[in-house]
């Protein structure tokens, strides 16, 4: 099977192309090829493939072979593919993910003809009182809700991006322990379906760092999807304006809020890493 391995702001995938392989058991192969000792090494694998609805298709599976509902990195990652390998030359494109179709749109350098920056439209952010959240969360209102996790409390706010976030504003998260407390919140009886956790410290009103425990991950360098829960979660709280840089372990992309049409929108570059066969 041919591959190619892509990361954007660290979040690093193995990329299939659908339309020369074909993949039978994903869960089963994520799991394999994310092994970074004995496999190829990421924090997933991503199919990409042709769609009824859309221009194309992306599916995600995480490192533990869950599937995944929607990565914004990945997305970027998945536009540059496409556009750079010949599969489109549009600079506007409809994905299809597992959370609804999103859109891209592609900066292109007109001298190389390369993908110097996606834009990803991430579509609505939703809380926990939309009906349509009950699977992912059991709460009916979660903004700085205090939540005891080893020892210590934190008041977490929950976004969704189409995907499970909960968000918490703390001080110095370089020294924060992560895996001691992004694992119980990951699962935590509040999230049926586990959660993504996102630490956020405010330097300013226009720049965030954040660290990331991404559900059937563990920490990754970085996640699109979070940056943008996080932004929102920052504003519904009163700390950080609708845009803003937010900085990550692997890269800084940036993130804005369109409040009044509830739409969230983030851009970042994207690189091709190798490609190879497994």
């Amino acid at each position: 099977m041919k591959f190619e391995k892509m990361q954007a702001a660290g979040n690093d995938y193995i990329y299939v192309n659908l339309l020369e392989e074909k993949v039978e058991n994903p869960e089963a192969l994520a799991i394999r090829i994310s092994d970074r000792h004995f496999g190829v090494g990421s924090d997933g694998l991503v199919l990409i493939g042709l769609d009824d609805e859309g221009d194309f298709s992306m599916k995600m599976f995480n490192a533990d072979g869950s599937e995944g509902a929607m990565c914004g990195n990945a997305a970027r990652c998945v536009g540059k593919y496409l556009y750079e390998r010949g599969l489109t030359p549009k600079t506007e494109i409809a994905l299809n993910t597992k959370s609804g179709i999103k859109y891209l749109s592609l900066t292109v350098n007109p001298l190389s003809n390369e993908v110097e920056t996606v834009r990803v439209n991430m579509g609505k952010a939703a809380f926990p009182d939309s009906d349509a959240l009950h699977s992912l969360v059991t709460l009916p209102e979660m903004v700085n809700y205090p939540l005891e996790v080893d020892g210590r409390e934190y008041p977490f706010t929950f976004v969704s991006m189409g995907n499970p976030h909960v968000v918490t504003f703390m001080e110095d998260i370089d020294a924060l322990e992560i895996e001691k407390t992004g694992s119980p919140v990951e699962h935590h009886p509040f999230f049926p379906e586990r959660t993504n956790v996102e630490f956020v410290e405010v330097v300013s009103p226009s720049h965030l760092k954040m660290r990331v425990w991404e559900r059937g991950s563990g920490e990754t360098l970085a996640c699109g999807s979070g940056a943008c829960a996080s932004l929102v979660a920052a504003v519904i709280t009163g700390r950080c304006d609708p845009k803003a840089f937010v900085q990550l372990k692997g890269g800084v992309l940036e993130v804005e809020w369109d409040r009044d049409n509830n739409l969230v929108f983030l851009t970042g570059d994207a690189h091709f890493v190798f490609k190879g066969e497994f």
